[in-house]
């Protein structure tokens, strides 16, 4: 999946004949690529002969799919119940769209509900199964990854009709991976399964795998499926490739980004490609495993503003209808293109956004007009035309602040200081903060905000932002300090307090300290301690970030892997936060 933190992956009911004429209109049904793609049988790295991917699945339509509805959490996925009622309804809401084949992450889970709900309503669906090797610290862990790779033979073989493909593991093996495996143990993984079945075996990775893949993985696989994000790479490496089409005349501009964007996706396609080259493969057989647009830009994850919305999804999707359509003419092209992903997944929180469907199963403006709304699915609230796709724009420079204080959240006012207004706090978790006025008050006196943190597995935080998003210019404050008052029982270890701000090139950028009780004033005794932070701890942190373009104005925050704690630490104190000012 395309999340880079995350271990898993982020109605009407229709008769079959409506998704068939939807197909045609969707540009989705089989056309050309009628041979297995030109590849040699016997390859250089493999003495026994590739499996042909079939030609129901060279020729359809495909979708990432989870049926994750109700969990908020990672923590809660365990115990959420996947009914077949839903996942019959989720199903046929995608055979609607014209989609014909779906992926599966992992065979433990819910896949045998997936599979069970395909036989048993007789739905003509093909699925791509997953299995889901997690990293192996101990032997109970390669016991588990075992227990996956089992499930996922058993269903292959008792499912032939349906499994098309099977992939094992998602992204573990990627230079970023957070849940990385060794090479050696997924060759042999992937060996496992396909010496148990008879369907073509791959693993799931992206391009940058994909583009200096080891001999041993190769050798075991029968086609690459490769994940392109340069949608979700603006925000992890700004300067990948021209996403911002600053050239480009503001009429055309969002035209001529999504343009940008495929052209890159295709140049992550070839260079995987070339590292198969490298190993004498370059006839291979690949698909697109992975790739997608958010419709939201949802807090507390990437930031995204300027591309993530609804017709820019909808650009996006449109164009890889096209590019799928060439692969099947193109022997070096994608048998497939693997769209992420079919519903959003609340437990994914600052990482969803990205579905066809919400939550609630309407269809995003992508589908809309592909069916009728309230006929062939409810649609998602909202009117849009071409017009309203979002695009790069340079950023509003506002007149400086000039007073000697700026002023977040207080009680007593201050003369000559200036109050933001509009502000609202967001979580980037699921963290739960409120005004209070309960226990002894702060210096500031009146309410304070109080904060129960309720962290996620990496942690929690909370910050405070304009309602509207806008910037503030506090260039002036740059020899400043950001100030504030705080009260903990006992909260252990460090903190973090940061800013955030944009710049021209709408790169957001930001910078957290790491403050240890003793350090800039903070304590955690269960008294109240006044911190306060030259402005310029936060610019050596990061030099780019642009004072003229304040963002996040306050962050509180307690990201683990930076301050030291463990991975799914719970039973936190509460934070009690107030008088909230930047001085000059």
């Amino acid at each position: 999946m395309k999340t880079r933190t995350s271990p898993v992956r982020r109605h009407p009911l229709l008769a079959l004949s409506a998704g068939v004429a939807l197909a045609v209109s969707f540009g989705l049904a089989g056309c050309g690529g009628g041979d297995s793609g030109g590849y040699t049988p016997s390859a250089v790295s493999q003495s026994a002969e590739r499996r042909e991917l079939s030609q129901d699945f060279v020729t359809r339509a495909a979708v990432n799919y989870s049926p994750y509805r109700t969990s908020r959490s990672e923590a809660d996925l365990a115990g959420e119940v996947i009914t077949p009622a839903n996942v019959l309804q989720d199903l046929r809401l995608v055979q609607a769209t014209g989609i014909g084949t779906i992926r599966l992450f992992s065979s433990r889970a819910f896949a045998r509900t997936v599979l069970e709900v395909i036989r048993d309503n007789n739905l003509d669906l093909k699925v791509q199964l997953g299995a889901y090797p997690n990293p192996i610290p101990d032997a109970a862990a390669e016991a588990d990854n075992i227990a996956e790779l089992d499930a996922c033979i058993a269903l292959a073989r008792e499912f032939p009709q349906i499994v098309h493909a099977v992939s094992v593991g998602n992204e573990t093996m990627v230079e970023w991976s957070t849940h990385k495996v060794p090479v050696a143990d997924m060759a042999r993984y992937i060996k496992r399964v396909r010496d148990a079945i008879q369907q073509p075996v791959t693993t799931n990775d992206n391009w940058l795998f994909w583009a200096s893949v080891p001999k041993e993985i190769a050798a075991v696989v029968d086609f690459a499926a490769v994940h392109v994000y340069p949608f979700l790479d603006t925000f992890y490496n700004p300067t990948a490739y021209d996403w911002r089409q600053k050239d480009a005349d503001p009429s055309v501009r969002a035209r001529a980004m999504i343009d940008a964007t495929v052209a890159e996706a295709k140049s992550q396609f070839e260079r995987a490609r070339a590292g198969l080259v490298k190993l004498n493969l370059g006839t291979l057989p690949m698909t697109i495993g992975e790739t997608g647009w958010a419709a939201v830009d949802t807090p507390g994850g990437p930031n995204l503003a300027f591309r993530a919305h609804p017709v820019n999804q909808k650009m996006y999707f449109d164009a890889l209808q096209q590019w799928a359509q060439d692969g099947r003419r193109d022997a070096q092209g994608p048998k497939a293109i693997f769209y992420f992903q079919a519903f959003d997944e609340p437990w994914k929180q600052g990482d969803d956004g990205w579905g066809l469907f919400n939550t609630n199963r309407q269809a995003r403006y992508v589908l809309q007009g592909l069916g009728t709304c309230n006929v062939t699915w409810a649609c998602e609230p909202g009117t849009y035309t071409a017009d309203d796709a979002v695009k790069w724009v340079e950023p509003t420079l506002r007149l400086p602040v000039g007073a000697p204080r700026y002023t977040l959240y207080a009680d007593t006012p201050v003369a000559g200081e200036v109050r933001a207004a509009n502000l609202r706090w967001d979580p980037f978790a699921i963290s739960v903060g409120s005004d209070s006025s309960s226990g002894a008050p702060s210096s500031d006196g009146g309410a304070h905000f109080q904060i129960a943190p309720n962290p996620v597995n990496f942690g929690w935080g909370m910050f405070m932002r304009a309602q509207d998003d806008s910037n503030e210019n506090l260039s002036e404050f740059a020899g400043g300090r950001l100030n504030f008052s705080v009260r903990s029982d006992g909260y252990p270890g460090k903190i973090e307090v940061g800013i955030s701000t944009d710049t021209y090139d709408r790169d957001v950028q930001e910078a957290f300290l790491q403050i240890a009780p003793g350090e800039y004033g903070y304590c955690n005794t269960n008294q109240w301690c006044d911190v306060s932070i030259p402005i310029s701890a936060f610019l050596a942190a990061n030099p780019k970030l642009d004072l003229r373009y304040v963002l996040f104005r306050f962050i509180v925050a307690d990201r683990y892997d930076f301050t030291g704690k463990p991975l799914n630490l719970t039973g936190l104190p509460n934070l009690r936060i107030d008088n909230i000012h930047w001085s000059r």
